[in-house]
């Protein structure tokens, strides 16, 4: 017996398979992409623990640099008394936020002020030379 036998599609007509081909195609995009879907939502499950993860490593090690301020509270109420210490204490914090944020909104400034020669510059001038107006180089 050959292989001919076997395959019932194999005494089909050329056009019949031709005609076939456009309905397995799509169910090959839709197999495709639901194979794409199932990964995504593995991948998706997966993010999304490890992003709950880290929420939570973050809580603890909040708590956990509380306990350090209040340690450094106890620690300065064995030579100062215990208001004394606590102010101390809230003072560098303080002076430590305020430091940050000065730092941050110098980041914040840097980061937004436009570029005379940047990407804006260019794009503006492209469009120009599109229109016909200003100067470009032909």
């Amino acid at each position: 017996m050959s292989n001919s036998e076997f395959n019932p599609k194999a005494r089909r007509s050329t056009f019949e398979l031709l005609g076939e081909l456009p309905g397995q195609v799509i169910a090959l995009v839709k197999a495709e992409l639901g194979a794409a879907k199932a990964e995504f939502a593995g991948k998706a499950k997966n993010i999304g623990l490890g992003i709950g993860l880290f929420v939570v490593a973050a809580v603890f090690a909040f708590f956990a640099v509380m306990v350090l301020v209040a340690l450094a509270v106890i620690a300065l109420d064995l030579v100062l008394p215990l208001w004394l210490a606590a102010l101390i204490v809230a003072l560098a914090l303080l002076l430590l936020a305020g430091v940050l944020a000065l730092v941050g909104k110098n980041r914040v400034t840097a980061g937004t002020t436009s570029d005379p020669d940047g990407v804006t510059a260019s794009i503006r001038s492209d469009v120009d030379a599109l229109k016909g107006v200003g100067k470009y180089e032909h």
